[in-house]
């Protein structure tokens, strides 16, 4: 049975993660419709559009 050589020092420990907890930056695109950058798969809350049709009403300030 395996059993580690050492205990791991809270120091050694947190080096090894210190890179792991940066976020990614969510891809965005552009609408086609109105050109307000939109999360992929989503419906852009500035026009309405999904994919070709008016999928929410939106109202105009």
């Amino acid at each position: 049975m395996a059993v580690p050589k050492g205990k791991v020092s809270r120091q050694r420990r947190d080096k090894r993660r210190s890179s792991v907890w940066k976020l990614q930056v969510p891809g965005l695109v552009k609408c086609p419709n109105c050109g307000a950058y939109v999360m992929p798969h989503q419906a852009c809350k500035a026009c309405g559009m999904y994919n070709g049709r008016q999928v929410l009403k939106v109202e105009e300030t």
